[in-house]
């Protein structure tokens, strides 16, 4: 595997240039500007007290030069305990006021990142990993605080460099002027390495979200990975990873340390080519030795600020990658476009769905769903049911807006669903995936995730509805029962039990539920069938049924096959047709029902015994 494979940018990154980013940046420090002003203030104090340091140095020159006097040694003296203090107290105030400003600026930057990612729809996150999401909101944002106390330090050494040049020139400009012929070169060396910086930082951080993405995958699978014993083997791809991201961190590493280097070497040179021709002007006459000695002297105090303008820049690169990571996701094109914001009325959804001439395709590749129309009344219950890949779950996502249609019309209640606010419209929308997700935390703020306004006794309220609440006595410690993370603390059942309670405390205009398919035991199921046909009494339910007594509460049934619909009707006319929905209850649903349970018992109390088939 080559050094940088696998670090290709995403589809969603995009180049900005340095005025880009920090326009952009200081749009993140209006709301501070009190502070900002203040961090000025302090960092002009730390430059004017660092410039007249070689002042005093040059005062105690001419001094030591003449007669030295008691009171004269006793003034420089105290001048440099001020100037010193002053510095030190400067610096104090200085890095206070940034550590708040900091703490405030990456706040919202993480803030604005998160919103920017949540606000995407389920495209987005099956096209990108989320550990590199999550990367780019963490570690790129840390990096990106770095900047804040960069340009401060930059800002204070370019001021050290302007007085300190101020006060070179009054000393001698010729030499002055000899100085100044090297900045050039320290220019265009500076400049090489800001584009090797942005090079080498860029995949840095891009390795950094690999090894991130990584560990997620991981740690989420590790269930899987211990049943296959397979250990060893997310262990030797995380090694991979890992080490790729060393050697990438390692070249990084040797670029912005090795700026130092070069520019202390090419500041020895520049400091003996002055002092050698230094040396020929005071022979000559053109300057004093004193003004050659205390020039010589100060060369020093410039060479330091320029050579850390030099290394800030090279650092610099790295918070202006990472900005440029964190903007690229705030960015980034939603695929699903609303032409409007129109919020639901008052009175809530009546729940009809009309599908239009849909069309829609994953990629080019893969066309879902052609010239689809389907219409479902308000109140009605409509079992989706089909082969894998039938277009069932495509239909289920247009209508959350989880993804965007290519043609056609989806209308809800007669509108188009365009021009819905999102947040407003998805309130009426009661969704239950196929794997229930709970978060972490009790059985009762699970239920109260959609609707953070009710008490407790209206939680148990609402939980009692389903079989007089006799689900809850399951649980060890009732509605307080930790759920644990994803809801891994409770069966497969008792996490659908959960979730659909969620949903009849929302009330939602549509219901759509996405079936489970692990089997549970009868008591839970009778449980699951009972919350279910509460919430089908109260709207408009989308099911993707996997069970025979889901199917055959449906009002209707649509049975589907590459994306079309080939069947429709009840249970008991669909069968009396003995066409592709008869297939399916053979395939899917025939083991479920009770007159193949009861053949089966008879089989084996006639002796027979179990034969397996679906018939």
């Amino acid at each position: 595997m080559g050094l940088f494979a696998g670090l290709d940018t995403e589809a969603y990154d995009r180049s900005y240039s340095d005025r880009e980013l920090m326009v952009r940046i200081s749009g993140y420090f209006k709301p501070h500007k009190k502070r900002v002003l203040w961090a000025i203030f302090f960092v002009a104090v730390v430059s004017v007290a660092g410039a007249g340091v070689p002042l005093l140095v040059s005062q105690a020159v001419s001094a030591l030069a003449g007669t030295p006097t008691l009171p004269a040694i006793g003034l420089l003296t105290a001048g440099m305990t001020i100037f010193g203090v002053g510095i030190w107290g400067a610096n104090w105030a200085r890095r206070r006021l940034l550590a708040r400003l900091i703490g405030d600026v990456v706040s919202a930057l993480r803030h604005d990142a998160f919103q920017a990612s949540i606000n995407h729809d389920m495209t987005f996150f099956d096209e990108f990993e989320s550990g590199r999401i999550i990367s780019r909101i963490t570690s790129d944002t840390q990096e990106f605080a770095q900047v804040v106390q960069l340009v401060t330090d930059i800002a204070s050494q370019v001021l050290l460099v302007l007085i300190l040049l101020v006060f070179l020139l009054r000393i001698s400009w010729q030499l002055t002027l000899a100085l100044l012929a090297l900045v050039p070169f320290v220019v265009m060396l500076t400049t090489y390495f800001r584009r090797l910086a942005r090079y080498v930082t860029r995949r840095g951080f891009r390795v950094l979200a690999k090894v991130n993405a990584a560990i997620q995958e991981a740690v989420t699978g590790i269930s899987i990975a211990k049943n296959f014993r397979q250990e060893a083997a997310i262990y030797g791809e995380f090694n991979a990873v890992n080490e790729q991201s060393y050697q990438v961190n390692l070249r990084r590493g040797f670029v912005l340390s090795g700026i130092f280097p070069v520019l202390n070497v090419m500041s020895a040179f520049g400091t003996a080519a002055l002092l050698y021709w230094g040396g020929i002007t005071a022979e000559q006459g053109l300057v004093t030795v004193g003004a050659w000695y205390l020039f010589m002297a100060s060369v020093d105090r410039f060479w330091f600020p320029m050579i850390n303008l030099s290394v800030f820049w090279s650092q610099l690169q790295a918070g202006l990658s990472a900005s440029e990571r964190i903007f690229a996701l705030i960015d980034a094109e939603p695929a699903v476009q609303q032409v409007d914001d129109r919020l639901v009325d008052k009175s809530g959804l009546r729940g009809e769905i009309a599908f239009e001439h849909v069309y829609f395709r994953y990629s080019e590749q893969e066309q879902v769903l052609a010239d689809f129309s389907l219409r479902v009344a308000p109140g009605e219950s409509v079992a989706l049911v089909g082969h894998t890949g039938a277009g069932k779950s495509s239909i289920v996502k247009l209508i959350t807006r989880f993804y965007e249609f290519q043609d056609g019309r989806i209308l809800i209640d007669g509108q188009d669903i365009r021009t819905f606010d999102l947040t407003d419209y998805r309130r009426h929308l009661g969704v239950v995936s196929q794997t229930p997700f709970l978060f972490s935390g009790t059985v009762a703020e699970n239920i109260r995730y959609a609707r953070a306004d009710l008490s407790d006794a209206e939680v148990e309220a609402v939980a009692r509805q389903i079989g007089g609440g006799e689900w809850l006595e399951t649980l060890p410690e009732g509605l307080q029962t930790d759920v644990g993370e994803r809801g891994g603390r409770l069966s497969m059942g008792q996490r659908q039990l959960v979730a659909l309670t969620r949903v009849l405390a929302q009330e939602p205009a549509i219901f759509i539920l996405d079936e489970a398919t692990a089997s549970i035991d009868p008591f839970t199921e009778t449980q699951i069938q009972e919350a279910m046909d509460l919430i089908l009494a109260r709207s408009t339910s989308i099911l993707i049924a996997h069970r025979l007594s889901t199917v055959r509460s449906a009002d209707r049934i649509i049975v589907l096959e590459n994306g079309s619909i080939i069947e429709e009707g009840n249970h008991e006319q669909l069968m009396a047709r003995g066409g592709h929905y008869a297939e399916l209850y053979n395939t899917y649903f025939r083991h479920q029902s009770l007159e193949y349970i009861n053949s089966l018992d008879w089989r084996k109390s006639d002796g027979g015994g179990y034969s397996g088939g679906q018939g």
